[in-house]
Order: structure tokens, then sequence, then C-alpha cells
């Protein structure tokens, strides 16, 4: 990542800063972006928030049900080439 030479930017009275444009445009940051403000020993830290809330294992653990009987790697390998081989076969057409 190129560094930008450092530029200022003013407080005003309502709490708001101007981020400048090259930042803004070296990050991707355009209106609505939601940052996250973090304190840190060396200042203020400004990240773009996450699209999707983080998630543990448990909270997405089966949420893709099988309800047929256990089926081996080798199973699922064979289903998947099978499945490959049919769209190759189709988008030939």
């Amino acid at each position: 990542m190129t560094t930008v030479p450092k530029q200022t930017t003013v407080l005003s009275t309502k709490g708001q800063v101007i981020l400048p444009k090259a930042v803004r445009d070296q990050r991707g940051w355009k209106p609505g972006t939601k940052l996250t403000v973090e304190e840190t020993p060396e200042g203020v830290l400004l990240k773009p928030e996450p699209l999707f809330p983080p998630t543990t294992n448990e909270e997405v653990y089966g949420c893709l049900k099988w309800d047929g009987p256990p089926i081996s790697l080798e199973e699922m390998d064979a289903a998947i080439t099978e499945e490959v081989r049919e769209r190759d076969a189709r988008s030939r057409y």
C-alpha cells in the first residue's frame, strides 16, 4: 500500500472530521461507509465496519442439514465431479 503524505483536517463544531479525498480514494471509502473508531496509544484508529457481524461455529453449525444417511468424502467428491461434468457438458451447447 502506498503511503499518503501527511495531510491535515479540522474538527468542526459538531465534532465532524473530513478525511482527505486521497485517503478516501485509497481506502475505497464511499459516502455512507461505516467506520469503527478505536482509541490507541498513538491516537485514533478508523477502520471500516465489517459487512457481516462476527459469528461463532456454534451459530452456523448445522445450517445446511443433511437428512439422509452419512456419506463418505469419496462419495462427496464423486458427486462434485459428476456435477462439474454435467455443467461442462451443458456449457458446450
